[in-house]
């Protein structure tokens, strides 16, 4: 008898079994099986007799239903190519092709890929362009910029910490009341400084470079090559104005957009961008800050997180915190850092 046949009669008999001693769960438990296994021999039995107690056929790995290859890679690079684009406009594309994937399929196929949400496909577009010499469209150019302004800087590199710095100021919303956030960061790996203040004088802006910026670097050994301002009065006019006056006088060089007016920098859009999303929320989890120092207080101690342990995506640190960045530089220097 072969083996086929001897394993079906083996389930066969746990059947007539329970139809003995009439109680199936003392059948199974003489015969070393489960009641719901029990009942799919006795069902297949009933609908196929003797040959349905044989092994089944396996199934087949390949589902005929199964998005064909080559269709799945089409999905991919129209997503590549059209990152802004969501899973139902790229199967409305498709079908204008003739071509039919619906919006869930088209889902989980980027999903398995990588891909599934916008935050993967601007990392993945990301990666793709600055790892290899990748010419982008202005489709997908435009569209990472907006993800993060700081790949429109791309094309000035600094190449150490300190060698351009951006400085601006922005609002902090109304809720704060008139409250400003005097703010500047490396261009090399993010390093950012901020300080508060209710009028708007360029002494603050002096205050935050004198006070914090330029110890910070003068403790690590590094030298302030140029700041980028826009050409608003805060920072721009005669020489004997109190921004460009202590410039020259610590032998900084102040650049300034081509154009008339204020121009904000990538690297300042982008860090307003996280006060406003990440610190301000916070803050007002709380209790309101009414007193600016208190605030200045929250502010420094979020401040040590973002430049220690937030980590920043992709472009410039791919994935490092910005003090990790230029202790990497200061390292590959053989400079002893401070702690």
């Amino acid at each position: 008898m072969r083996a086929e046949d001897k394993l079906a009669r083996s389930r066969l008999s746990v059947l007539e079994l329970a139809e003995a001693l009439g109680n199936v769960t003392k059948a199974c438990k003489q015969k070393g099986i489960s009641r719901p296994r029990f009942y799919e021999y006795k069902h297949r039995f009933q609908a196929y007799g003797l040959e349905g107690l044989r092994n089944l056929p396996s199934v087949h790995k390949s589902h005929p239903l199964t998005t064909p290859q080559s269709l799945v890679e089409r999905i991919i690079e129209l997503s590549q190519t059209h990152p802004s684009w969501g899973c139902y406009r790229i199967s409305n594309y498709l079908s204008l092709l003739g071509l039919s994937v619906s919006g869930p399929t088209i889902q989980k196929i980027l999903r398995r890929n990588g891909m599934g949400t916008r935050k993967d496909r601007w990392l993945m577009l990301e990666h793709k362009a600055l790892g290899a010499d990748v010419s982008l469209t202005p489709e997908q150019t435009a569209w990472l910029e907006q993800q993060n302004p700081c790949f429109r800087e791309r094309h000035n590199e600094s190449l150490r910490p300190g060698e351009l710095l951006c400085q601006d100021s922005f609002s902090l919303g109304s809720l704060l009341g008139p409250v400003r956030l005097q703010v500047v960061v490396d261009t090399y790996g993010s390093y950012a400084f901020a300080r508060l203040y209710t009028r708007k004088p360029s002494d603050h802006a002096v205050l935050l470079l004198n006070n914090r910026v330029l110890p910070f670097y003068k403790e690590r050994g590094l030298k302030i090559a140029a700041i980028f301002t826009g050409r608003n009065k805060e920072y721009y006019g005669k020489e004997t104005h109190p921004y460009e006056f202590y410039l020259n006088l610590v032998g900084i060089k102040h650049s300034t957009p081509s154009g008339e007016g204020s121009s904000t920098n990538g690297f300042v859009d982008r860090f307003r961008r996280i006060v406003l999303s990440e610190f301000l929320p916070r803050v007002f989890q709380g209790e309101p800050y009414a007193v600016t120092e208190t605030l200045q207080a929250a502010l420094n101690r979020w401040l040590v997180y973002y430049n220690t342990r937030r980590p920043h995506l992709v472009y410039r640190n791919s994935g490092r915190c910005p003090c990790k960045v230029i202790g990497q530089y200061l390292q590959e220097q053989g400079v002893e850092q401070t702690s």
